[in-house]
């Protein structure tokens, strides 16, 4: 069994997501705990293999407690449940190694791919000593389509990246309705702009945006990207 501790301080939000782990195999519910102190008092004892950890904690903030974790050496892996879109708190949950980000309101389907997707990369890699890239890939993109993983793999050589690509994606989502230059994306993001820059131009060959040139009367020419609505 997948030992799991919610780590959650609204206790109707606390009562829902160990309600929605009740109805998932091969999870068990050690604990539930409203704030890091015992959260980390738990931890001292007791063996947890995942925590479903908010961001928001009275006078506290989630992403301590995974730096923590990793600061301790202890081998608890996270995913966020939290109700905070910032794009520098997403980059900062995967940069310290969260295994998902689920942004509140959810559905329990949404919840239940994010579990069922850690319970088949847990018990599959645990089974090896060393580990193929192939099979390694059928857990990196368990999430992605086929064309999409057909795009990822025909251009992780120029350094695509899977979590950098989905925080770029979350600001290009927004633009339905008016075009961002890479600038004003990169601002938001995080990223650098050459990066953006990349990225952007990955996602108008995978067909999501859309792209126009405006020139200006001195300086060079502005590139603006929109979201391709379906």
């Amino acid at each position: 069994m997948i030992q799991v501790m919610i780590v959650e301080d609204d206790p109707m939000v606390r009562e829902i997501n160990s309600r929605f782990l009740e109805k998932l195999p091969n999870f068990k519910l050690t604990n539930a705990v409203s704030s890091i102190k015992e959260a980390q008092e738990f931890l001292y004892h007791n063996k947890v293999d995942l925590i479903l950890l908010d961001i928001y904690l009275p006078k506290e903030n989630g992403i301590d407690l995974l730096k923590w974790l990793r600061k301790n050496e202890m081998e608890t892996d996270v995913i966020f449940i939290t109700a905070d879109k910032t794009s520098s708190m997403v980059q900062e949950a995967f940069r310290y190694g969260a295994v998902d980000y689920l942004i509140k309101p959810f559905t329990f389907d949404r919840f239940k791919e994010s579990m069922i997707n850690y319970k088949e990369r847990y018990y599959s890699i645990k089974d090896f000593d060393t580990i193929e890239q192939n099979e390694l890939d059928k857990y990196m993109f368990k999430n992605t389509s086929g064309n999409e993983k057909e795009n990822f793999d025909n251009y992780i050589e120029k350094g695509i990246n899977k979590y950098t690509y989905n925080i770029i994606w979350i600001i290009v989502e927004k633009l339905v309705d008016e075009y961002a230059t890479t600038e004003e994306i990169s601002e938001k993001s995080g990223v650098a702009r050459v990066t953006v820059r990349k990225y952007l131009e990955f996602m108008l060959k995978e067909g999501k945006v859309e792209k126009i040139i405006e020139y200006g009367k001195i300086g060079r020419p502005q590139y603006k990207y929109k979201l391709i609505q379906r």
